[in-house]
């Protein structure tokens, strides 16, 4: 069974290395959020002077972490929220701000103080639909431009345990299947719950919705990263 830390951001960033550990799946994983990256260089095209808020940034600063503060050049613009004291980003990424945030509470930002927000791999791990859709909400809220990665149901291979296939059963099936044994951590709604492009088009504010698109490792629908993205303020905002 997986031991993991009270404080739940080191939970999540203990259990999902724990499970995918080793270098050969670090390294691909590496593969796929590099092209993660690439795709919001593409997509968002951030000016220099663009000021851009990176929720959910991890502890773990190993090379498949944190993506953005170790390819963006211009770190001085980008700002980490986390839930921990940001001790461990800070000295890594030198130049970046770190503000921390509270699980389920509002982002401690004022409405479009950010010109960019990413998030990379966090709305599977914020728990309900009701919690992921608030959290949409405040991406929505502190940014005009948006950029939302997560991953995708349709890659074969489930993420967080490196199991073939499993996710594709109903949620209720997959989480009996992994209750009780190593990775029982994902078994949980409040740990994992794979949300699809339109579950986040559903949730999200004004009446222009955001575009989706793939990246990753895989090929078209079947990348592993589903990506929702906004390039202009939408309506109402």
């Amino acid at each position: 069974m997986v031991k993991v830390s009270t404080d739940p951001r080191e939970a999540v960033d203990a259990a999902y290395y724990h499970h995918t550990g080793n270098w050969a799946i670090r390294r691909i994983s590496m593969i796929a959020r590099v092209r993660v990256y690439k795709r919001f260089v593409q997509s968002m095209q951030p000016k220099p002077s663009d000021r851009i808020l990176d929720v959910g940034a991890s502890d773990d600063t190993g090379p498949d972490s944190n993506m953005l503060e170790q390819l963006y050049p211009h770190r001085q613009k980008l700002t980490c929220a986390s839930l921990s004291d940001g001790q461990s980003l800070l000295p890594a990424y030198p130049g970046v701000g770190h503000v921390p945030i509270v699980a389920g509470q509002p982002l401690p930002f004022k409405t479009n103080e950010f010109d960019i927000v990413y998030c990379n791999a966090v709305l599977e791990h914020a728990g309900s639909r009701k919690c992921q859709g608030e959290l949409i909400h405040e991406l929505c809220r502190v940014a005009p431009r948006r950029f939302i990665a997560v991953p995708n149901r349709r890659f074969p291979i489930e993420h967080h345990t490196c199991l073939p296939l499993v996710h594709w059963l109903p949620r209720a099936w997959f989480r009996w299947l992994l209750r009780g044994t190593r990775y029982d951590f994902w078994s949980r709604e409040e740990n994992l719950n794979y949300i699809s492009a339109g579950e986040i088009c559903a949730r999200w504010p004004g009446r222009e919705l955001p575009k989706v698109s793939y990246a990753g490792i895989g090929f078209g629908p079947w990348n592993s990263n589903l990506i929702i993205y906004q390039t202009l303020p939408a309506a109402g905002h």
